[in-house]
């Protein structure tokens, strides 16, 4: 059974909607704390972590009249944390050296997951099998050999009797197609233009 937004905090969502600087402080004394531990646990980097929490907090005063749209406002800034953490860990992936740096921090402190973190493990992996689900079956059979069987671009098409070039364009497109997909299911298209814009 999901646990719906209390009457105290729909209220705060209502006032913030209407410009109440002391509700979204309110809100912000109420989430601060818990984000940012939830995001260090994926980040591992204090000033990383920080830099998007206070991310997180200028979108939802820069959106604040969709507030009212939410109705499980700790489900929902877990959710916008996680994906704000992953866009950063995608961005460190594409660079060598922030890669190496995020390494030595992470192996210096990494610990275990906690039960949070495993329950949106497992939720993630749920949604990106539903979108995975939703492409065209070659488009389907491509990603799958790219990002479950470890196949190079050259080997799929080779297998498939396809040009590189619409391997490459393939898992692009199923990519792209994946991200949208668990951005709308985790946080519906109205948040999107907030957060991800």
């Amino acid at each position: 059974m999901s646990i719906r937004v209390t009457s105290y905090e729909k209220v705060l969502l209502q006032q913030i909607a209407s410009g109440h600087e002391p509700a979204f402080r309110e809100l912000y004394d109420l989430y601060q704390k818990k984000l940012y531990n939830f995001i260090y646990n994926i980040t591992r980097i204090p000033e990383i972590t920080e830099e998007i929490v206070a991310d997180i907090f200028v979108k939802l005063w820069i959106g604040r009249e969709l507030l009212v749209q939410i109705e499980q406002p700790n489900a929902f800034l877990h959710k916008v944390a996680y994906y704000k953490a992953m866009d950063f860990l995608k961005t460190m992936a594409r660079h060598t050296r922030l890669q190496q740096r995020y390494n030595e921090w992470y192996l210096a402190t990494t610990q275990e997951k906690s039960p949070d973190q495993l329950l949106i493990d497992a939720e993630m992996v749920h949604l990106i099998g539903q979108a995975i689900n939703q492409l065209s079956p070659q488009r389907k059979l491509i990603y799958r050999l790219s990002r479950e069987e470890g196949m190079t671009h050259e080997q799929i098409a080779r297998h498939l009797n396809l040009s590189r070039h619409t391997v490459r364009n393939s898992i692009i497109a199923a990519t792209r197609f994946i991200d949208t997909y668990l951005k709308e299911q985790l946080l519906g298209p109205a948040m999107l233009l907030l957060f991800f814009n």
